[in-house]
């Protein structure tokens, strides 16, 4: 463990001093400043890695300082002299990491500080930068899962970081002096994933012009990264769970068995379970890979973790690309913070990297935001039709319940992350019902019949009356009982038809990338020039 250093203020000296004590004890180098001395210039000299603020949190000389570590990156913990939660949600959106309220003993705070210490040690060597209990559980699980051998199967959205905390679980683990191999299985064709995966053999098929050996083999002794497993076609999924059971493989084209010892670490960007119930995955590989599971949150369910990945991206790149970075005006911090991150940490990682380059050694304002980031205006959306449900005296409209139906569209995204969680959770199912209830509280506030929506197993299911004739071709259309599955093939199918067959435009009608366009016309079976 690097050596780090803890500064303490004597604002309150009887806690300052026991602390500083038990500090000195475990061999934890500090320093400790009275509030005669000139604070920020004390924090600039020692650069410490935790600051223990004793006292006179609202001062605004101390939340200055606080804020300023938001960008020089020590973790501030801070003694309050009140017990408020009102008060601690607010230290904290102000850049406190830690606050604990008088009276409390030395010995609480050292495990504070000792906790703060660890986790900016696991962070560094992870690059998992957060405060939030999101990022504090993925820590927590990386620390549990690493020292063992057991498969590791990791969901989240597209750019939360599966392959960073992949690389995580082996650099902490005792394979780590072994090779890392990550392969993309979602980007190899289906001719070419065996022989990458397996390895083959001299003259196996045309253009094998001399022995390869694939990725399993060559990852022997370490860690095999299987990005987007979920594309593994059927016929491969059979091989590929041999592999895992037997720990022996045979290259394409060969005879041989040859024997393995690598630790497999797949990830998914949604949902593997779904495609066990649709057939499109295989059960007994699900169960083969899901020994140990981790789920990466979205950025957007840990937005108190943005303005820290911001200071880290701008550390990162002003170094980088010897730019001088100015700051971010608040208005545009909380652009960031409020936005959306479809795209999650690899989304903003990029945007903080174009506006450190872009800069010119001036704060960066609201203007300089990208204004879809600014505004977040509505994105442009296929129409939706809802048949007429209304009866006399109901009050909802037209306009009203395609709201409704897109509302609850994007509710589901909120019912898949419990999903994930309910396994390890089983107390989150109360939550799921709740959220289903407010669902259908919403509806009925609305002036919905009783069936206008229910949350099912498998996602959303809509009870909606049967639609009358549609005027356009291009109108997806809400029909009684339908998955999200069948809307989402709806979309794509009108997609297809607004853009005459153009894959590229319906992927950018549907805010999709094209590959995964071209991934969801085979999983539903459309055809590629369906118009």
């Amino acid at each position: 463990m690097a050596v780090v250093k803890v500064l303490i203020t004597l604002t309150d000296v009887e806690p300052a001093v026991r602390l500083n004590a038990l500090l000195e004890s475990a061999g934890v180098k500090t320093a400790i400043v009275s509030p005669m001395d000139d604070l920020p210039s004390s924090v600039k000299r020692e650069k410490p890695d935790v600051i223990v603020v004793t006292g006179n949190l609202l001062d605004p000389p101390t939340q200055s300082l606080v804020r300023q570590q938001l960008w020089d990156g020590a973790a501030v913990l801070g003694l309050a002299d009140v017990g408020d939660r009102d008060l601690e949600e607010r230290l904290r959106s102000a850049g406190f990491s830690e606050v604990v309220t008088k009276p409390v003993s030395a010995e609480e705070v050292f495990a504070r500080v000792k906790a703060l210490l660890d986790r900016r040690v696991l962070a560094e060597r992870t690059g998992l930068y957060g405060e939030s209990e999101a990022v504090r559980e993925v820590l927590v699980k990386i620390e549990q899962i690493a020292p063992v051998t057991s498969t590791v199967l990791i969901e989240g959205e597209s750019g939360t970081g599966k392959e960073l905390v992949a690389r995580s679980i082996h650099t902490l683990s005792p394979r780590r002096g072994k090779p890392f191999i990550a392969v993309n299985v979602g980007a190899l064709p289906e001719t070419l994933l065996e022989s990458e995966l397996f390895g083959h053999e001299k003259g196996a098929f045309t253009g094998a012009a001399e022995r390869r050996l694939g990725r399993f083999e060559l990852a022997d002794g370490g860690t095999l990264f299987l990005d987007e497993v979920g594309d593994i076609p059927h016929s491969t999924q059979v091989k590929l769970l041999r592999v895992l059971e037997e720990r022996h493989v045979t290259r394409v084209g060969g005879t041989q068995s040859i024997p393995i010892d690598v630790r497999v670490v797949a990830a998914t960007n949604r949902p593997l379970k779904e495609g066990v119930e649709r057939g499109a995955f295989r059960s007994d590989l699900y169960y083969r890979l899901n020994v140990l599971a981790m789920y990466l949150p979205p950025l957007r369910a840990r937005r108190s973790d943005i303005v820290l990945l911001v200071r880290r991206f701008v550390q990162e790149f002003s170094q980088r690309h010897s730019r001088e970075f100015r700051g971010i005006t608040p208005e545009a911090m909380q652009a960031l913070v409020d936005y959306y991150w479809p795209g999650n940490v690899r989304e903003l990682r990029n945007l903080v990297e174009s506006m450190v380059v872009l800069s010119h050694g001036r704060a960066i304002g609201l203007d300089d935001i990208p204004k879809p980031i600014r505004d977040q205006g509505p994105q442009r959306m296929l129409p939706v039709h809802v048949g007429p449900v209304l009866r006399e005296g109901e009050r909802a409209s037209g306009r009203e319940l395609e709201f409704i139906v897109r509302s609850l569209v994007e509710l589901k995204l909120q019912v898949e992350e419990l999903r994930r969680r309910v396994d390890d959770d089983r107390d989150l199912l109360s939550q799921v019902s709740q959220l289903g209830a407010q669902a259908l509280g919403a509806g009925a506030a609305v002036g919905l019949p009783p069936r206008a929506g229910s949350l099912v197993e498998g996602g959303l299911a809509w009870g909606l009356e049967p639609p009358s004739a549609v005027a356009s071709a291009n109108v997806v259309t809400v029909a009684p009982g339908m998955t999200m599955a069948q809307i989402e093939r709806a979309s794509i199918e009108a997609a297809l038809r607004e853009t005459r067959g153009n894959r590229r435009k319906a992927a950018d009608l549907l805010d999709i990338g094209e590959r995964t366009l071209y991934r969801k016309l085979k999983e539903y079976g459309i055809p590629v020039d369906a118009q």
